[in-house]
């Protein structure tokens, strides 16, 4: 399994702003085939805390099974462009999720980070929302 380059793609959701949430993260490889998925409860958080640890879950996963390549798609517009350096980081509680998703893309050779509609991250969204209906 090639594992050097692979493509990303997360959501994060809280029930309430904030309320329960969940993270959920797809990675496959340079062919589109399912090499892993998190699917997880991460407890009473806003939607923006939730999407940025969806976020910082897949990339460890990802450094673990030793991508080097990222290509990480979010349907989160906001963390996307912070993590771009388009928009300024306010709400002091995302600037240390911030912090951490630059410590991991540190550590890798490349990657990118873009935006998807909803409807073009089912998947993440789908594993988001099975964590949060778990009991």
């Amino acid at each position: 399994m090639n594992v050097h380059k692979v493509t990303i793609y997360t959501d994060g959701a809280a029930r309430g702003n904030p309320g329960p949430a969940a993270i959920g993260a797809t990675i496959k490889d340079e062919t589109g085939n399912l090499i892993t998925s998190v699917s997880r409860r991460i407890g009473i958080t806003t939607n923006n805390q939730a999407e940025y640890r969806a976020i910082i879950a897949a990339l460890e996963k990802a450094i673990s099974l030793g991508a080097k390549h990222v290509v990480l798609k979010s349907d989160s517009e906001l963390a996307v462009k912070q993590i771009n350096g388009r928009y300024k980081i306010k709400n002091s509680a995302l600037r240390p999720l911030y912090q951490e998703v630059v410590k991991l893309t540190g550590s890798l050779e490349s990657v990118t980070v873009s935006h998807v509609p909803r409807a073009r991250n089912a998947e993440a969204d789908a594993l988001a929302n099975k964590a949060l209906d778990e009991t």
